[in-house]
This record gives structure tokens, C-alpha cells and sequence, in this order.
């Protein structure tokens, strides 16, 4: 079992580094996903197509699949509080870069250090979490960090887009750094120290992947975000060009998603109690017809506002289930078991804001939203057949 996934029953309860983490959480996912409120403007600037600029989200998640499978065997013994404390400064260092990016290839570089922040944070994130609260107080603390996700899910596509029209992408990018800052001091102020594993293993994130319950269901999780996101990374084009609706309707219907998704994530855990597996399953055949549907009835801004709100409130609430199964399936191997799905995870962001962009630019929009339906109702199959494993085990 892993150092950090160790724990006694009288363990102090370190509250004030879980929330310190949840700031951190919020500063990474505004970060990573601005780029979507903001491609309209951001494209035009650096001159370059909407597709190539959703590319700046593809390399995130491609250095943040790098940084989550080899962080644990390069940091060793590194004191994991220093190490999250390095991913903070990463943040920050990156929102600066890209602010004052007088290329695309700055822009793109500011994005890959964003994607090792967002890498070696959520790897860690499980485990630390084991390692700062006793082992029954875990769930709540997950909830939390999924808290942060959800709140900048809420507030970093409206107010990007204000922020977009009001002081430009670049302020808006550039507003991200203080808080960063805030979160490096109040994670060194309330993170007690935390010891790395005296002997990492090189095998230990694909061990776990050989058993077939945990590849099925990392399947399924890779398929639901490659879905998910080969949509929701081109949302503004659809609403600007399709939808054709104003600045201020795309700034509420931004906020209508952000506002939903927060819901979602704090009645999620209601459904994942009562039918654990059949939320699981119901959210990406749901979110399949959304994507049918907006393509139906695209120029429709009532129906795309209802079906965006929709969207978002599923969307923002799967996480939540997707790290329960990690700590069900994997409760000894946390760890492991995190490093390995943030790299699914954000490789699937990767491949389906890439695939997503080239059939936005070549194919039209519709080929983007039909194919984010194709994948997510294969991810509700998979999910199906892991949970029938799940059962079997």
C-alpha cells in the first residue's frame, strides 16, 4: 500500500489544508477551461483558426496525462506539500505567460504548464485527501474538492466572458494570478508536512489497470469526457454562429451552464447513494440525447438555453462519481488509482477537443455534436458492463 494511502483511526483532521486544496482546485479548472469562454476573441488575437486555439485545452490535457503517470516515480521522497505547493506556483507562472503571450507558440506554452499543474495536483488529490482527514471523512472531503470544480465551473465561463469583453482575454487570463497566489499561502500555512513513498514503484499506475473492472470502467470514464468535451469546447462558436445569440444572452447562457452544474454536484451524491451505478449510467445517455437534440433544434436560443443548463448540470456532476468509483474500487491504491484516472481523464479531453476541432473547422458543427453522441452513448454501455463486473466482483 502506498505511503500516502495510509491512515490510523485517531488521525488529526487537517480542514483548513482540504478547503486551502479546494481554492487550488478552483484556480486549476478556471484555468484550464477559460479558453472556452474566450476562443472567439483569444483566436482572432493570436490570428489563428477557433480550432487551433481549442487546441490550447488539447495540450493541457496532454502534459497533465504525462505529469499524473510519472510525478509519483520522479518526485520519490519529495514532502508532498511542497510538491502541491510547486504545482501552485506552476498555476500561476502559466496564467502570467499567457496573458502576455505575443504568439501562439507563448500561448500554447503557457497552456503546457498549466497542464503539469493540473497533472500533478489531481494525481495527488485522492491520496492527500486520505493523508489530511481520517479514513470515514474522506468522501466529504472529495465532495469538497469537487465543490471547487464545480464553483469555477459556475464562475469562469460567464465572468471569462465579461472579463472577455470587458478589460479583453488577456485581463481575463491574467485575473486568475492572485488567486493563485492566495491559494500558495494558504495551502503553506494550513498543509502539514507529508512524507513521500520511501520506495515508488514504476509499475504500480498500470498494475492496477489489469484488472478488468478497472480498465472497463476507465474505458467508459475516457469515452464520457472525450464525449463531453468534443462539445462543450466549441459551445461558443455553436451559440455565436448557430444559436446567434448576443454577448449579454451568451454570457447568461455561460452562467445558466455554470449555475446548473453547481447544482448538480451538490445533489449528485444523493443519487449516487441511493443507485449508485444507475446514476453513472443514466448521465452519459442523457447528455447523448442533449447533443442530438441541440442539433435539431440549434437555432432555437429558449431550447439551446434549456439544453445548455441540462448539459452543464450533468456534466459538472460526474466527476463526483467517476472519483467514488476510484475510492470503491481502488480504496488501497489511491494514489495509483488517481494518478491513472486524471491521465484517462485528461487524455480523453485531449483527443476530443482535438478530434472535436478538426470536425468543427472541416466537417461543421453537426459532425462534432453527432460524434460527442456516439461516444457518450458508448460510454453508458461500457458503464453498464462495469457495473455488471462490479456486481460479479
Amino acid at each position: 500500500m502506498s505511503t500516502l494511502s495510509q491512515t490510523t483511526p485517531h488521525q488529526n483532521a487537517y480542514w483548513g489544508g482540504i478547503f486551502a486544496m479546494t481554492l487550488c482546485v478552483f484556480v486549476l479548472i478556471a484555468s484550464e477551461f477559460m479558453p472556452v469562454s474566450l476562443l472567439t476573441p483569444l483566436a482572432t488575437d493570436l490570428g489563428v483558426t477557433e480550432g487551433l486555439a481549442g487546441q490550447g485545452i488539447a495540450i493541457s490535457g496532454a502534459l497533465a496525462v504525462i505529469t499524473s503517470l510519472t510525478i509519483s516515480t520522479i518526485a520519490g521522497k519529495v514532502d508532498r506539500k511542497y510538491l502541491l505547493l510547486g504545482m501552485t506556483v506552476l498555476m500561476a507562472v502559466s496564467g502570467m505567460i499567457i496573458a502576455f503571450a505575443s504568439s501562439y507558440l507563448v500561448y500554447m506554452a503557457g497552456r503546457a504548464l498549466i497542464g503539469i499543474a493540473i497533472g500533478g495536483f489531481w494525481s495527488m488529490s485522492a491520496a492527500t485527501a486520505i493523508r489530511l482527514v481520517p479514513t470515514h471523512q474522506v468522501p466529504r472531503a472529495l465532495a469538497i474538492f469537487n465543490g471547487g470544480n464545480a464553483l469555477a465551473t459556475v464562475v469562469a465561463a460567464p465572468l471569462g466572458s465579461y472579463l472577455g469583453a470587458t478589460i479583453g482575454w488577456r485581463g481575463a487570463f491574467l485575473c486568475l494570478v492572485p488567486v493563485a497566489i492566495l491559494a500558495f499561502i494558504w495551502q503553506w500555512i494550513s498543509l502539514p508536512n507529508m512524507r513521500g513513498d520511501s520506495k515508488p514503484s514504476r509499475g504500480t499506475v498500470f498494475r492496477v489497470f489489469s484488472r478488468r473492472i478497472v480498465s472497463t470502467g476507465m474505458l467508459a470514464c475516457g469515452l464520457f469526457f472525450m464525449g463531453q468535451f468534443a462539445l462543450f469546447t466549441y459551445m461558443r462558436p455553436f451559440l455565436e454562429t448557430v444559436t446567434r445569440v448576443s454577448p449579454s444572452g451568451l454570457s447568461l447562457i455561460l452562467l445558466t451552464l455554470g449555475v446548473a452544474g453547481f447544482v448538480g454536484t451538490l445533489i449528485v451524491s444523493t443519487f449516487l447513494n441511493a443507485r449508485f451505478y444507475l446514476t453513472l449510467i443514466a448521465i452519459p445517455l442523457l447528455m447523448a440525447a442533449i447533443a442530438g437534440m441541440l442539433i435539431l433544434t440549434g437555432h432555437s436560443v429558449w431550447i439551446v438555453a434549456l439544453l445548455s443548463g441540462l448539459w452543464g448540470m450533468l456534466a459538472t456532476a460526474a466527476p463526483t462519481g467517476w472519483w467514488t468509483w476510484i475510492a470503491r474500487t481502488l480504496p488501497d491504491d489511491a494514489e495509483a488509482g488517481g494518478g491513472l484516472m486524471v491521465a484517462v481523464i485528461q487524455l480523453s479531453i485531449a483527443l476530443g477537443s482535438t478530434v472535436g476541432g478538426l470536425m468543427f473547422d472541416h466537417l461543421g458543427w453537426q459532425s462534432a455534436f453527432a460524434m460527442s453522441g456516439v461516444l457518450l452513448l458508448c460510454a453508458g454501455v461500457l458503464t453498464l458492463i462495469t457495473s455488471r463486473q462490479g456486481l460479479a466482483g
